[in-house]
């Protein structure tokens, strides 16, 4: 039953922000009530406490960005593993070449 009544207060938190409405904790009674679903009277207050203070649209278009500063700071990471990579497929290329193949060997998948 909690997990109903939670899922149910984060898709009513998600209609009201997605509508651009502030929101508390009546306006998602509201909407459980035209929805018809029955919630502990306590379940709106939780999440209205929860997310105050939060944009719920920022919330859900960053997922996964981590803390404010995450994504300026991520990219050079980024860029210095992606100018490092082709450097080390060369290398592999390399040992790959020095090592000859199965057939040098005499050996065969069928022998």
């Amino acid at each position: 039953m909690t997990q109903k009544a939670e899922l149910a207060c984060v898709y009513a938190a998600l209609i009201l922000a997605d509508d651009d409405v502030a929101v508390t904790g009546e306006k998602i009674q509201t909407i459980l009530k035209a929805a018809n679903v029955d919630v502990e009277p306590y379940w709106p207050g939780l999440f209205t406490k929860a997310l105050e203070g939060v944009n719920v649209k920022d919330l859900i278009t960053k997922i996964g960005a981590g803390a404010g500063a995450a994504p300026a700071a991520g990219a050079p990471v980024a860029a210095a593993a992606a100018a490092e990579a082709p450097a080390a497929k060369e290398e592999k290329k390399k040992e790959e070449s020095d090592e000859g193949s199965d057939d040098d060997l005499g050996f065969g998948l069928f022998d």
